[in-house]
């Protein structure tokens, strides 16, 4: 196995670089800035976002400094299959969301988060729950971005780790903070043309320098069976199947997604989110075949750290100008998804908690902006404290994981079943969020009786999985035919099975369990919900009287 040091840059060319790139992004947002910004403007860009735009935006918002890295690991870990598993499954997701968001823009035109739509619909209580699990969720990704953004300065410069934080951190706020969602979105099509542009040139650049395909065909003999079967069990069942029900609990509950869904001038929204759908699977696939390779020619991770596959390839084999042009694509990567997470986490605080929950549907313009900019300081903050600690993400990703997981039933249920109430959605993720984590950390020996309750409910959220993607495309009739053949299935083939794949049980799990409660509780009730009503309680806060629109109307009960 080869292995060698990598590249690096003196302290000033990367301090350099660096202020050129932020410093260039900043100028971009000064174009946009308005001298008086609305908070509509502020948090959805008016609603009005175009299809070039939003497909950049929500390309380069999908593809954040994790992917580079862990696109190339599973491309190393599970050879011919791993980049296809990582990208493919993550494209999907951005395409699942699309039908699901008409339905949000239909119901509330006017809206900003996912949340004030759960509120008009079920009341305060559960529109917190989406609330708090957006807070924790953008908060770990900005600091995931800003702990990216160190390592790289750190492995590539003489520069410390810490140093690196502080200037991403600086450099993503500085234009952010400027015109909020409106600059996320302007500079996610700079960035993103960069992006696109960089790797075309690097990932032939890298094939051709290893000696072209000829070196990789030479190499897969060294591969295991599993890693040169195309279709590898291994890969599917440790990567595939895993990653396919994280990130659909992403596409629902993560609000830097449906933020974009209520930017996006509605009779755009399918176009533009196919054309993501492409953009990020061809990008993130061919990050992936970086590391496939790096395992066909022998190279063995640096320190043992699978981070360092994409940096010991670019610096083995190619010139100290394609590496700039690397760092510099991988800066932009992280700085667009850092900045969609301090606009989400701005937004959540201006609506959300501010505008529903203190302001009472009353709130003041001006102050709502001053929440916003605040946000985007605290956030900033507590992101570089938490990038600087060195905290363990995965168990912390781990839980936000599985309350997306647990909440992407009982909101695509209140939004299309009138029967769902407050009291089943809030319980449904309460109950499914216990049971994730007793599979998750067996807090329980997951055995004998146990462990087939637990493959039982996992059967039924694989059921839910497949069910509400086809439902979302082709109707509930075949919706419905497709989750109970998935059940079926499942109950045959995973039943004693499944438990040995701790983590996929887990997930599913929470699917599952906070179905089965949701729709338990709903047939429980006799109450009916008018969806028009979902209109008058969700508008704008820009409204001259004073009050936003529709915020005369009574709330539900919490």
């Amino acid at each position: 196995m080869q292995t060698q040091e990598l590249f690096q840059f003196s302290s000033w060319t990367i301090i350099l670089m660096m202020l050129v790139f932020y410093g260039g992004t900043y100028l971009l947002s000064l174009i946009i800035k308005k001298d008086k910004e609305s908070t509509s403007g502020f948090m959805v860009a008016g609603h009005g976002v175009g299809f070039g735009m939003g497909a950049a935006s929500m390309t380069a918002t999908w593809i954040w400094a994790a992917s580079f890295y862990a696109a190339a690991t599973s491309g190393y870990k599970y050879g011919l299959s791993g980049p296809i598993h990582y990208g493919f499954w993550g494209a999907l997701m951005i395409l699942f969301i699309y039908p699901f968001g008409m339905r949000f823009r239909q119901l509330a035109p006017n809206g900003h988060t996912l949340g004030e739509l759960i509120n008009a619909r079920h009341g305060s209580s559960s529109q917190l729950i989406l609330a708090v699990s957006n807070l924790m969720g953008s908060l770990i990704s900005l600091m995931v971005n800003f702990t990216a953004a160190g390592a790289l300065v750190s492995v590539l410069s003489p520069l410390s780790f810490q140093t690196g934080v502080i200037i991403a951190a600086v450099g993503v706020l500085s234009y952010t903070l400027t015109s909020g969602f409106r600059a996320s979105v302007f500079t996610d099509f700079a960035q993103l043309v960069a992006l696109m542009a960089i790797g075309v040139v690097i990932i032939p650049a890298v094939l051709f320098a290893m000696g072209g395909p000829q070196a990789m065909f030479d190499g897969l003999p060294n591969l295991t069976a599993q890693q040169q079967d195309f279709f590898s069990s291994e890969a599917f069942l440790q990567q595939g199947a895993p990653y396919f029900v994280a990130v659909l609990a992403y596409a629902i509950g993560n609000q830097t997604i449906t933020q974009r869904l209520f930017a996006i001038d509605k009779t755009k929204i399918k176009a533009t989110f196919v054309t993501a759908t492409v953009g990020y699977a061809g990008i993130v696939i061919g990050l992936g075949m970086i590391g496939l390779m790096a395992l066909t020619v022998g190279i063995q991770p640096l320190d043992g750290d699978m981070n360092n596959i994409i940096p010991q390839m670019v610096s083995t084999y190619l010139h100290p100008i394609f590496i700039a042009l690397f760092f510099i694509l991988v800066i932009g990567s992280l700085s667009s998804t850092a900045d969609s997470d301090l606009s989400a986490l701005s937004t959540i605080m201006m609506a959300d908690v501010y505008g529903k929950n203190i302001a009472k549907d009353n709130p003041n313009p001006r102050k709502m902006l001053v929440v916003g900019r605040a946000t985007m300081i605290i956030a900033t903050a507590l992101g570089l404290i938490f990038a600087s600690l060195k905290l363990d993400i995965l168990v912390m990703l781990v839980f936000v994981g599985a309350l997306w997981g647990a909440v992407v039933f009982p909101v695509i249920a209140s939004v299309f079943w009138d029967r769902v109430t407050n009291l089943a959605f809030t319980a449904a993720v309460i109950v499914a969020l216990i049971f994730f984590c007793i599979a998750r950390f067996e807090l329980i020996p997951i055995e004998g009786g146990v462990a087939l309750l637990f493959e039982i409910f996992a059967s039924v959220g694989a059921a839910v999985v497949i069910g509400l993607m086809v439902f979302g495309f082709f109707g509930r009739r075949l919706g419905f035919i497709a989750a109970l053949i998935t059940l079926v299935l499942m109950l045959i083939y995973a039943t004693g099975f499944l438990r040995d794949y701790e983590v996929l049980l887990a997930s599913l799990t929470a699917y599952g369990v906070s179905t089965i409660v949701c729709v338990a509780l709903s047939l429980m009730s006799n109450e009916r919900f008018d969806f028009e009503l979902i209109k008058e309680r969700v508008g704008s806060y820009d409204k001259p009287q004073g009050k936003a629109q529709g915020g005369t109307s009574a709330q539900p009960k919490a």
